[in-house]
């Protein structure tokens, strides 16, 4: 049933007609929007407005945002759910906004103007977010044509190789597709740590600093590149003959250059993986991109757009956009608050080494030097931090209690939500947890030969996150697939490092304690 819908909303879209003119009512709100968000600081690419029918919305949504993606029944029962959503009043989606440039946004149709100008507001927060956080800084603006390019390739594969051939694939990869490493973007390594991508000289090549010659001996100490050069020596001897040189987070692209995969097969990961690649900073910035959108929203329409008749129907909205029920994690609410706060303190210079030293009962809030930098700061924020380098950095004791961000549990006998601390470290490092890594835990491929048998060596490396080790076995069953050779895990359950192995996909898994006789690659996480 769930495939049936995927390929009718497919076949819909194909031929779904966006409306691309706004009535003139809009149109007009929008252009006043925009040009007053430019004149707060905004700046963006354009961005196109399409007003679709909740059909035609919730068909895109059930793409991502995209109007064209490969056929897929995942796509189908999205959409069959969100479909249901509607139809059972518990709830709609009021618009849509694609990192892209152009930047595309879609309305629902069916707003009201007083929804229509706080979703344009939002969207154009939105859209100031994608161009200058930094984590979005990588990604491919031409996104939407990208998209439709795959959907060509697979759909390509399917005439050649047969559907259920390309969809049995599709799902294998699809339960795998968390297993990248988002920095990797970001990272420039020197040549002593060439990532198996590169072509590698066996030398020995120092990571130097740029620097004068009179200077280098200061700027380069020799017992640095000694040092530099111990580790290349160590490295090497320990990975002869072994792939990956490093573990690696990037799970796809080592099965891309080592797994024995058939083209067509290289072909649907790869574009797996950008698609992976693309969509990973929505994750790593949702509190913050949220917030920044509520912010703006917030401030455009309540000091320059909100006619005294739209007033009620705003706060519904906006009030229904920030709740935050005791126990719950809302990225719009604590987004929102958090630049909110930022903005305070630096305007009133709370914050520094000597603010942070006052413990005295009022006298951080007594604070007030009158700085005014509370703008500028928020504009700095947004461009170079994500989520868990905004929470670490800015979350403060008093902003917990302010806003109740307790740690709750739901007490089985009444269904309350009950405080079970209101301690700020646990409170904090709760939340960094469930942010890093979007709270799946860190897998490292770490040898590709492992036992000198061609199987795979998987290792968790445990930050705060255990693995579950029930959806590990179902992850591991389609890596052993994808590989074509029995693949292990070793992982931290209960404080005890084990082994969990899949010889074979119909076998049951068997878990290993990992004890001094135990087989282990070079590079064993702890």
């Amino acid at each position: 049933m769930a495939k049936g819908v995927g390929e009718t909303a497919d076949n819909s879209l194909m031929s779904a007609r966006l409306t691309t003119d706004l009535p003139k009512e809009l149109l007009d709100h929008m252009q006043r929007i925009k040009q007053r968000a430019i004149d707060y600081g905004l700046d963006f690419y354009e961005v196109v407005f399409e007003r679709l029918d909740f059909a035609t919305m919730n068909q895109i949504a059930a793409y991502g945002g995209f109007p064209t993606r490969y056929p897929h029944w995942r796509w189908g029962m999205e959409y069959d759910k969100l479909a249901k959503r509607d139809a059972y009043g518990l709830g709609r989606i009021y618009e849509m906004v694609i990192n892209t440039d152009p930047c595309y946004a879609y309305l629902q149709e069916s707003n009201s103007v007083t929804d229509q100008k706080l979703v344009m507001a939002h969207v154009y927060g939105h859209a100031d977010f994608f161009k200058h956080n930094f984590w979005f800084s990588k990604t491919n603006r031409k996104m939407m044509d990208e998209m439709a390019n795959h959907a060509t390739r697979v759909r390509r594969h399917i005439d050649r190789r047969g559907q259920d051939n390309v969809e049995r694939f599709l799902d294998l990869c699809h339960s795998v597709d968390h297993l990248i490493d988002p920095h990797s973007m970001f990272v420039k390594r020197g040549p002593a740590r060439l990532p198996e991508t590169e072509v590698d000289d066996g030398e020995f090549h120092p990571d130097r600093y740029a620097a004068k010659e009179y200077m280098d001996p200061f700027i380069n100490p020799a017992s640095d590149l000694e040092r530099q050069k111990k580790e290349f020596d160590d490295r090497r001897q320990q990975s002869a003959g072994r792939v990956p040189l490093e573990p690696t987070r990037d799970l796809l692209m080592f099965l891309m250059q080592y797994g024995q995969l058939a083209e067509w097969q290289r072909d649907i990961l790869a574009l797996i993986r950008d698609e992976a690649y693309y969509f990973a900073p929505q994750g790593m910035t949702k509190i913050m991109n949220e917030g920044w959108a509520t912010y703006w929203h917030s401030k455009l329409m309540t000091q320059h757009f909100l006619e005294s008749s739209e007033i009620v129907d705003y706060a519904d909205q906006h009030s229904g956009v920030v709740h935050m029920p005791p126990g719950g994690l809302n990225p719009y609410k604590i987004g929102v608050e958090l630049f909110k706060e930022i903005e305070r303190r630096w305007d009133r210079g709370q914050h520094g080494p000597q603010w942070e030293s006052l413990q005295g009962i009022g006298e951080r809030e007594a604070v007030d030097h009158k700085h005014g930098k509370g703008r500028e700061k928020i504009f700095e924020v947004r461009r170079i931090y994500n989520d868990v380098s905004f929470i670490d950095e800015f979350l403060t004791p008093e902003f917990v209690e302010r806003h109740h961000m307790y740690q709750y549990r739901r007490d089985p006998q009444t269904g309350e939500a009950r405080i079970v601390t209101r301690d700020f470290g646990a409170v904090k490092q709760t939340m960094l947890h469930f942010l890093t890594n979007s709270g799946q835990p860190f897998v490292y491929v770490v040898d590709g030969n492992y036992l000198n048998r061609g199987e795979l060596f998987l290792a968790h490396k445990y930050i705060g996150v255990e693995v579950d080790a029930a959806k590990a076995v179902e992850v591991l069953r389609n890596i052993r697939m994808l590989w074509g050779r029995p693949v292990h895990l070793q992982m931290r359950v209960n404080d005890e490092m084990l082994v969990l192995s899949i010889n074979d996909p119909n076998d049951r898994p068997k878990r290993e304690k990992i004890t001094d006789d135990t087989p282990a690659p070079a590079h064993i996480m702890g």
